[in-house]
């Protein structure tokens, strides 16, 4: 067995290693526990294919860490009875995965030095894999994950885990790979969004942790439909709903039912129930749009931004005309979204459908001006040709 053969295995077996080490060692011995599991995993990969893989895979990486962490700290003369001498089996998932996510978290450090720390340290990705998947260079990777290591091992400990600060940290995880239309590689994130979601879930179970996870794989549920053959990006109104994968529909509806226990409903709630309402519709014409556009108006008083009202705007456009949607859309927005190409692509759409040809023309020539170049520019091209 090679390492790329069972590659999902030992990459979230990493982030718990890691998280069950640093429980026992503090996180100031780091860059010792980060080798040692680095250190058992290359050791499986050479002796697996040898003498057969071990009963229990995980238990058996976890027991040469341990001893390669406790040899390691005894050649640097550094806490030696640090360790017992016989490592305790590997603790249910979630255990010291999610305290190691939280104090990935933890605040003073940038959003993206955050997540950087977390593709390394919880979700077992190296630089290289880091640096493709976020469309940043290796070096940056390597700055921000040194000053993110700083900040870990200056904690000294692993603490317990902030709920809150996780679900924003899955969702952030989330959005960098379904938001994103630029590599088909970047699904993978929304595949670790999913596995922290359910382990989040089957931690502390909370509804609001229940929305995230209904959230991510109702989304992630429609990706197979997001691209053409040739790559190209294809919009919802065009998606053959047939490529959904009806298994994470139906478990994110799962999900979504039991989150509706208690009296919260928070952003999550409401974005998975946008993302029900279209994975569950048999065709664009025939989503509920009255529930979307009811989702999205919550979705602007818990969590006010204005790409919110942009998205609310498109569900008015198809509830009740085009004017309905442009007249949500009289103030202006910021000045970042105005100078984005969602924003003219709207207008010119909705400018087109209600008649005024030379307001859609402007807009228009915005939105092919202003959208990135490559697959985000050709479907903007294609949306605006097709209409």
């Amino acid at each position: 067995m090679s390492k790329g053969s069972n590659e999902p295995f030992f990459r979230r077996a990493y982030g718990r290693l890691v998280g069950q080490l640093a429980t026992r060692a503090g996180t100031h011995h780091l860059a010792a526990i980060e080798d040692a599991v680095q250190v058992s995993m290359m050791r499986a990969v050479e002796r697996w294919p040898r003498d057969g893989e071990p009963q229990n895979p995980e238990a058996w990486l976890y027991r040469v860490a341990h001893r390669e962490l406790q040899g390691s700290l005894r050649r640097s003369a550094r806490r030696q009875a640090l360790l017992t001498e016989h490592a305790p089996p590997p603790e249910p998932d979630g255990g010291a995965l999610l305290p190691l996510l939280s104090a990935c978290c933890a605040e003073g450090q940038p959003e993206r030095t955050r997540l950087v720390l977390a593709l390394k340290l919880v979700c077992g990705f190296d630089v290289r894999e880091i640096a493709q998947r976020l469309f940043m260079g290796e070096g940056a990777v390597r700055k921000r994950l040194e000053r993110g290591r700083r900040a870990l091992r200056a904690q000294g400990e692993l603490g317990s885990f902030d709920a809150p600060s996780i679900r924003l940290m899955v969702y952030a995880i989330f959005a960098e790979g379904h938001l994103s239309h630029e590599a088909a590689v970047r699904a993978e994130l929304c595949d670790e969004a999913i596995h922290l979601a359910r382990t989040l879930v089957r931690t502390d179970g909370a509804p609001t942790s229940e929305a995230l996870l209904a959230l991510v794989l109702l989304h992630t549920a429609r990706l197979p439909a997001r691209r053409s053959e040739t790559g190209a990006l294809v919009l919802l109104e065009d998606q053959d709903r047939a490529l959904y994968e009806r298994a994470k529909i139906a478990e994110g509806l799962e999900a979504l039912e039991r989150s509706a226990r208690g009296n919260a409903y928070t952003r999550y709630h409401a974005e998975a129930a946008v993302a029900a309402a279209h994975a569950l519709s048999p065709s664009f014409e025939a989503t509920p749009w009255q529930d979307v556009v009811n989702a999205y108006a919550h979705l602007e008083r818990v969590s006010p931004s204005p790409l919110h009202r942009l998205n609310r705007a498109l569900a008015l456009a198809e509830l009740g005309g085009a004017e309905a949607g442009l007249e949500l859309l009289r103030d202006p927005p910021p000045s970042w979204l105005e100078g984005s190409y969602l924003w003219s692509l709207v207008l010119a759409d909705l400018n087109r459908r209600a008649g005024h040809r030379q307001k859609a023309a402007y807009h228009r020539a915005q939105a092919v001006a202003l959208a990135p170049e490559g697959p985000i520019r050709d479907a903007v091209r294609s949306r605006l040709s097709a209409v």
